[in-house]
């Protein structure tokens, strides 16, 4: 290796750390700004469940330090997932100098679609899935039984599920990143759907808790995304290839 290709290695390991720890920095000074509101943003994101709790029923901390750490715990993750879009900036200033123009073109649709995919996904688990789910579940069992659900296991359910939603409402994304590098074709997507179907529901299954309704309201919407999916694929092949012809 040369010296010049020694210095730009190490040019580019410098830009690395430079980007990471100003990634790193993002969450933290988000974090330290929500910091103060732990405790309301935990009531927050307990509000669903509070809602089909009985009158009497209250939730619980099983461990004593418990409730400073489950709000701590959950600001930490929303300090996460709000420096998405600084995080995903950084990562296109290190790559951008590296494509070409109609890359550019191409990717930055991608990368906005992403981050608001990704909110999406949080947003629609967060009003539509956990309503339905908390409310299925805390209406059956026995009679005898009193419902107090842990703070701490509340919070592992939850944040399993944001990020299993989150993750699925990408799929858009995926299959137009297949297509466009050439990976796949959206006419071998549509020739395996069969068999893209039962891997949605496996996945499903491995994302979300393990019961039947959580798995069926993660899978209908990844199958729905990943037609989503071939329809903008197919339309941005067919742009991309009346532009090669012009």
């Amino acid at each position: 290796m040369t010296e010049q290709a020694k210095s730009g290695f190490v040019a580019h390991l410098i830009e690395l750390r430079d980007r990471l720890i100003k990634a790193l920095l993002s969450i933290f000074v988000i974090f330290i700004g929500l910091v103060y509101f732990a405790n309301d943003i935990y009531e927050f994101v307990a509000a669903p469940l509070v809602a089909h709790l009985p009158s009497t029923a209250t939730m619980i901390a099983t461990d004593v330090t418990a409730p400073f750490f489950a709000p701590f715990k959950l600001t930490l993750f929303i300090a996460l997932f709000g420096a998405i879009p600084w995080i995903l900036h950084q990562i296109w200033g290190f790559i951008a100098p590296g494509l070409y123009q109609h890359e550019k073109r191409m990717l930055m649709p991608i990368l906005a679609s992403s981050i608001l995919l990704f909110y999406g996904g949080i947003a629609f688990c967060y009003f539509v899935v956990l309503p339905i789910i908390l409310g299925f579940f805390t209406s059956v069992g026995p009679q005898m039984m009193t419902l107090a659900p842990d703070i701490s296991s509340y919070l592992g359910f939850v944040l399993k599920l944001f990020f299993a939603f989150g993750v699925a409402f990408e799929i858009p994304v995926a299959i137009m990143l297949l297509c466009w590098s050439g990976a796949t074709t959206t006419q071998s997507l549509k020739e395996k759907r069969p068999y893209i179907v039962v891997g949605v529901f496996v996945v499903a299954m491995f994302l979300t808790p393990p019961d039947v309704l959580s798995q069926t309201l993660l899978a209908f919407p990844m199958l729905l995304l990943f037609e989503l999916g071939l329809i903008l694929a197919r339309f941005y092949s067919a742009k991309e290839q009346q532009e090669s012809e012009e």
